[in-house]
């Protein structure tokens, strides 16, 4: 069973493979999204996150979930040397973290209801469970100088993946180092991670790196990277090939 939404500014698709799965239990996933972004959305007046931007909220009138995030953003601020950021001129945007929190939140909804071979994509960022009619999950790398074209498929089970890059948003993503300088040299970076929360979070701070963000993939236990620069060469962490199925393009 298969179903696909426009939520949060992103198609959201959600495949369950377990031959019980229902309308209902995707419907209930789908309704757990729509609650993310009526907390999040930096373009709904009424949402959490644009009253906590405009001073109409005190810390103490924070939820829950808000708490859990900015916790979260300012771990992974650390951990990545100030990469990631989720403060910009004063306002604080989580999306670069919230999504794949919420995409494995999903996951976790679906492995507690009992299914076990299942696939979440939210806007390119994915986390699969188990195995499509008995092989791993594919997932395509596109090519950012051409959108409809596979460079790259991954076979993937039990793990996350997402990719960061310029080739659908434009300049989205910054670097806090040097935040009026346009982030050019990479087009494209995805992470394969033991989650896409893992994933997400750590694509986001490597891409606003610039080329030195695959190294610091390489570095993470656990994580490959595969980095396509505005050159159309091809940088890639010493185990993601072991992921790869076709090897065409890019290399």
């Amino acid at each position: 069973m298969k179903q696909l939404q426009l939520l949060m500014g992103m198609p959201i698709s959600i495949e369950i493979l377990d031959a019980r799965a229902t309308e209902t239990d995707i419907e209930r996933i789908f309704a757990f999204f729509r609650s993310i972004d009526a907390i999040f959305s930096t373009y709904k007046e009424e949402s959490e996150i644009s009253k906590l931007n405009r001073g109409e909220l005190a810390e103490e009138a924070y939820s829950g979930i808000v708490k859990t995030i900015l916790a979260l953003s300012e771990q992974t601020r650390q951990e990545t040397q100030g990469y990631f950021n989720i403060e910009h001129d004063g306002l604080i945007d989580p999306s670069g973290i919230v999504k794949g929190w919420a995409i494995l939140q999903a996951a976790q909804m679906l492995k507690e209801a009992g299914y076990v071979n299942y696939y979440i994509d939210a806007g390119g960022d994915i986390q699969v469970a188990g195995t499509k009619n008995g092989n791993p999950w594919r997932i395509g790398i596109r090519n950012p100088f051409k959108r409809d074209e596979i460079v790259k498929v991954l076979a993937i089970t039990d793990k996350g993946v997402a990719t960061s890059g310029t080739a659908i948003r434009g300049q989205h993503i910054y670097n806090p180092h040097q935040p009026q300088k346009p982030l050019q040299d990479v087009l494209s970076l995805t992470v394969i991670g033991p989650n896409v929360y893992e994933a997400d979070r750590f694509a986001t701070a490597a891409f606003a790196m610039g080329k030195r963000g695959i190294y610091f993939i390489e570095r993470l236990a656990g994580f490959e990277g595969y980095m396509i620069d505005s050159s159309a060469r091809a940088t890639y962490t010493s185990g993601f090939e072991r992921f790869v199925l076709n090897d065409d393009k890019f290399s």
